[in-house]
């Protein structure tokens, strides 16, 4: 049976990946997952049950459980989206970041390699690792837009330890010949984001009346990309992508976070006219800056477009409005995520 072992499957990418995933491009697929605060239990309740699905819970770092699950299920693929990945949190607490997203990733890349050494000749030639990454690496542009080839040049310690952990991974691939592919994609969206990101933070914060808040001017720009496109991209470059190969999946969606919000308030106010008629837009209020803030992320995704023929179907607002919708409709997962991170302090916070 066509197995694919994921790991982080109960956060956001990888629950919306695991439930395209199923009985699609896969018969079975486990899911290596810590079960931090990120995974809501509501997700993870929807997960539960899905035809060939099996969750394990515990730490990419626990290379003797790594072991077992390869050598029990024998995955074609390995796909690691499990990290840290809250730049804020990186902020506070590097060295959560350094433990999880460096040093986890390492073990995860020692334990595959020796699954992938043992491997009958022609199941060796087929598997693939596939490692799940970020524009963030790149830093800030201020002109053009990244690619394949542009350097790294990480400005939070979220970005540093994810470079770190695509090194590893390239290394792991030159070195050792390991069937690895890396990928950086830009802001996601969509179902089941947990809410200390900017696009579910302000629907959150929009339906209960509160203040909307925005990192210094709000002109940071972030090229947007909905869940269900990168999902779709990743299957392309499992399905076809060479070992080695690097490609950016981007959406094609740069907006300001200021432009963000003002369109979230405006979806909201049309589905949930604000009480009194005031607009949301002017609960809008600036606050100080996050350190080290970078300005620009944009993403040439040419190569992808090129050489697999993926390119993202739904645009910024069809996506955006889509997303608002969803929220709308589960207001259980709504209070889960709230309660699943009562008392944690964020950059920027839901009052709880």
């Amino acid at each position: 049976m066509n197995t694919w072992l994921v790991t982080g499957g109960a956060g956001f990418i990888g629950a919306n990946f695991v439930r395209s995933s199923l009985g699609r491009c896969c018969e079975r697929l486990v899911n290596l997952d810590l079960l931090t605060y990120a995974a809501c239990p509501q997700t993870v309740a929807a997960l539960d049950g899905l035809p060939g699905y099996t969750l394990v819970r515990g730490d990419i770092a626990d290379r003797a459980l790594v072991e077992t699950l390869l050598a029990r299920h024998r995955p074609e693929i390995v796909f690691h989206f499990a990290a840290e990945s809250h730049v804020d949190r990186s902020i506070d607490r590097p060295a959560d970041f350094i433990a999880t997203n460096v040093a986890g990733t390492s073990v995860l890349l020692d334990a595959v390699l020796s699954y992938w050494r043992a491997l009958p000749e022609a199941e060796r030639r087929a598997f693939r690792y596939v490692q799940i990454s970020t524009d963030e690496v790149f830093g800030s542009i201020a002109e053009g837009r990244f690619t394949e080839d542009s350097p790294f040049r990480p400005n939070s310690p979220y970005a540093a330890s994810k470079a770190a952990a695509d090194h590893l991974a390239r290394a792991w691939h030159h070195t050792y010949g390991l069937p690895a592919i890396v990928t950086h994609c830009s802001n996601n969206y969509g179902p089941f984001q947990f809410p200390e990101k900017l696009i579910p933070l302000m629907i959150l914060k929009g339906l209960a009346g509160e203040a909307l808040p925005l990192y210094g001017d709000g002109r940071q720009v972030r090229d947007w990309l909905y869940v269900a496109d990168h999902v779709q991209a990743l299957h392309a470059i499992a399905g076809r992508a060479s070992p080695g190969a690097v490609y950016l999946i981007g959406g094609d969606g740069e907006r300001t976070n200021r432009q963000v919000v003002e369109m979230i308030c405006d979806l909201i106010d049309r589905r949930r006219p604000p009480a009194g008629g005031r607009p949301r837009r002017d609960s809008m209020v600036q606050v100080e800056d996050r350190l080290g803030h970078d300005r620009r992320y944009a993403i040439d995704a040419a190569r992808l477009k090129r050489e697999l023929g993926w390119a993202p179907a739904v645009d910024f607002a069809t996506g955006l409005a889509a997303t608002v919708d969803w929220y709308l409709e589960h207001p259980e997962w709504i209070e889960a995520a709230r309660t699943s991170y009562r008392g944690e302090r964020l950059g920027v916070a839901l009052a709880s």
